[in-house]
C-alpha cells in the first residue's frame, strides 16, 4: 500500500445535520472520490436518495447498535475496498447513526492490522443540533459521547438560536470536550477543508497547527457527567512504567475513558511519542523529533465519566523521572 487513505466519521445524534453535510461533501465540485459507509437501523438508510448524480460509491453497515457488529462490517468493506484497489479512492467517510457512540467505528482503525495498515483515521466529526443539544445532553448519553469523542465539531442550525441560547451551548460543549475545533454552521454548510484530510486524530499535527492544544484552559460545567483531565510535565516520563501505568488504567476504567491521548517526552529519546486510546483500546508511535531548544513538555488529556483527577495525577507522576535535587 502506497499510502494510509484517510478516513473521517462522521456522527451526531438525530436531526443534527450529518446527512446534509454528507451530501455537500458527495456534491461539491472538488475532483476527489470517496467511499460513503453508512451505518444506519434498516430502513432508515438513505443512500439511494442521496448519492443521485454523484459518482462515489455508499455501502451500508447493518444493524447500527451491535459494537461487534459494526466492527465486523466495517472490517468486510475496508477489506473489499483494498481487494479491490484502495488507490482509486481520495478518502472514505463513515456516517454513524444519529443514535451511535462511535467507539467501536473509531476503535476499528486500532484493532484489525489490515485495515490499520491500509488507513488511518483523519478525525472524528460531530454534527450538533445548535437548538436542540442542550435538551439532548439531558436525555440522551449518545449525545454527550459523540461530543466527547470529537476532533472537530460542526456547530449546526446557527440560524435557529439567540446569542443567549449559543452562549449556554457553547459553554456545555466546552464543559464536555474544551479541545475540540468547532465551527459554527447553518444548513451544514462549511468549507470542506475544515473536515476533511485534517489530520485531527494526529496530535502531532493538532500540536504544528494549534500549540496552545492540551493546555486545559477551560471552565468546567459541573452539570455534565463527561469531565476532562489535563495532565502535563516537564520532567521526561519513563516508558516502561507509563505502559504499564497505562495498561492498567485502561483496563480497570476503559469503559468510563471515552478518549485519551498525548503527547509526551519519553526519557533518552530524541523524538516526540504518541499516544490515544478510546476506551481500553490504544495505540502509540514514535512523533517528530524535539526541534533544538524546544521545551520538551508532556501532555495528556482523558475524557470521560467519573474520572478521579487525584488517582490518574499522582499516577502520572509516578512514571516521571524523579531528577535528582
Amino acid at each position: 500500500m502506497s499510502k494510509q487513505i484517510p478516513v473521517t466519521v462522521l456522527t451526531g445524534y438525530l436531526g443534527a445535520g450529518k446527512t446534509t453535510l454528507l451530501n455537500r461533501i458527495l456534491s461539491e465540485p472538488h475532483g476527489k472520490k470517496f467511499a460513503v459507509i453508512i451505518n444506519e437501523f434498516g430502513s432508515v438508510g438513505v443512500d439511494n436518495d442521496l448519492v443521485v448524480g454523484v459518482d462515489e460509491e455508499v455501502f451500508e453497515m447493518n444493524n447500527g447498535c451491535i459494537c461487534c457488529t459494526v466492527r465486523g462490517d466495517l472490517i468486510r468493506i475496508i477489506s473489499g475496498l483494498m481487494r479491490r484497489g484502495l488507490d482509486k479512492f481520495d478518502g472514505i467517510i463513515v456516517e454513524t447513526t444519529g443514535l451511535a457512540d462511535p467507539a467501536p467505528v473509531a476503535q476499528t482503525f486500532f484493532m484489525d492490522d489490515d485495515v490499520k495498515k491500509a488507513t488511518r483515521l483523519d478525525a472524528v466529526v460531530t454534527v450538533v443540533d445548535a437548538k436542540h443539544v442542550l435538551q439532548r445532553l439531558k436525555d440522551s448519553p449518545e449525545a454527550e459521547d459523540q461530543i466527547a469523542f470529537a476532533d472537530i465539531i460542526v456547530l449546526n442550525k446557527m440560524d435557529m438560536v439567540t446569542a443567549d441560547e449559543l452562549a449556554a451551548v457553547e459553554s456545555a460543549i466546552n464543559a464536555i470536550n474544551p479541545y475540540a475545533q468547532v465551527h459554527k454552521t447553518t444548513n451544514s454548510q462549511i468549507a470542506l477543508d475544515k473536515v476533511l484530510d485534517k489530520g485531527a486524530f494526529d496530535l502531532n499535527r493538532i500540536l504544528e497547527i494549534e500549540p496552545a492544544f492540551l493546555e486545559g484552559k477551560h471552565s468546567h460545567n459541573h452539570d455534565s457527567a463527561v469531565k476532562s483531565v489535563a495532565l502535563q510535565s516537564d520532567k521526561p516520563l519513563i516508558m516502561g512504567r507509563f505502559e504499564q501505568w497505562m495498561s492498567e488504567v485502561l483496563a480497570e476504567q476503559g469503559p468510563n475513558i471515552l478518549r485519551s491521548k498525548g503527547v509526551l517526552n519519553i526519557r533518552n529519546s530524541p523524538r516526540r511519542f504518541v499516544f490515544q486510546a478510546v476506551h481500553m483500546i490504544s495505540d502509540s508511535a514514535p512523533g517528530n523529533a524535539w526541534k533544538d531548544g524546544e521545551k520538551k513538555t508532556s501532555k495528556l488529556v482523558f475524557i470521560g465519566r467519573n474520572l478521579d483527577k487525584a488517582a490518574l495525577q499522582k499516577g502520572f507522576e509516578d512514571c516521571l523521572e524523579q531528577l535528582a535535587a
